[in-house]
């Protein structure tokens, strides 16, 4: 039995604009689901779910957004200097904008999409040099040994580092953007960006869900009703989905 994340889900206000951002930033498609649903995936043949890329989901909310940072943000790769610089250039054109979190001196840049949600345009790093435009998914945590433990058990992904300060998978195929676990504050607000997990075809969802909570996940209530998917937390609150197969 196995999981695999396959989509970032973003809640938004207005998940058309934001689906469009995301989409026009990462050079992808756009497509819906249904009413207040942006799906945004690659183009040219891509099927979804495939360990080349984790896709984007953003879903109408009624709520803005209140955090003054979220916990799960993007990081995008880029190939070169000149490369950085045109890349926040064309997102700040496309409505990106700068935000300070804190982040000092840094090489890379921290802009905001439409609605407020972080992300950096990461200088060039040899590391992420076949992973797509997403280099990686970036969740801020307070024990990332602890998040290692559970997330390695929880997605078929191979751990790649893990220490005090940060904990590193990828898909065991070494393609697309790696999870990353950084060591922040606690976590005090609901997340406004989340991880979807999916179970491979023939795998039991039900059972992958009671996996999960041998592991440390609970149960959680966001008013979701009856859906296919189940809403889980990990060990530190972090909002996940486990999706049904479709």
């Amino acid at each position: 039995m196995a999981l695999r994340p396959v989509n970032v889900n973003f809640k938004a206000l207005d998940d058309e604009v934001v689906g469009r951002f995301w989409a026009e930033a990462l050079g992808w498609g756009v497509s819906s689901e249904g009413p207040g649903v942006t799906n945004v995936e690659p183009g040219g043949g891509f099927v979804w779910p495939d360990a080349t890329a984790v896709c984007i989901d953003v879903v109408k909310v009624p709520e803005p957004k209140t955090a003054t940072k979220n916990r799960v943000h993007l990081d995008l790769a880029t190939t070169s200097a000149a490369h950085q610089a045109e890349s926040v250039a064309r997102l700040k054109a496309l409505g990106a904008t700068p935000v300070d979190v804190g982040q000092g001196d840094v090489p890379w840049t921290v802009l905001a999409d439409p609605e407020g949600n972080e992300f950096c345009v990461l200088e060039p790093r040899e590391i992420y040099r076949d992973t797509g435009p997403i280099a990686a998914v970036v969740i801020d945590c307070v024990d990332p040994r602890a998040m290692a433990r559970f997330w390695d058990g929880a997605v078929d992904w191979t751990l790649h580092e893990v220490s005090d300060d940060r904990a590193v998978l990828r898909s065991a195929k070494g393609v697309g953007p790696y999870l990353e676990f950084l060591r922040s504050g606690a976590k005090t607000v609901p997340d406004r960006v989340h991880i979807d997990l999916l179970p491979y075809s023939g795998d039991d969802k039900d059972a992958e869900v009671d996996r999960l909570r041998a592991l440390g996940a609970t149960d959680l209530d966001l008013g979701q009703g009856d859906v296919p998917w189940t809403c889980l937390a990990d060990p530190e609150g972090h909002e996940f989905c486990v999706l049904g197969r479709s």
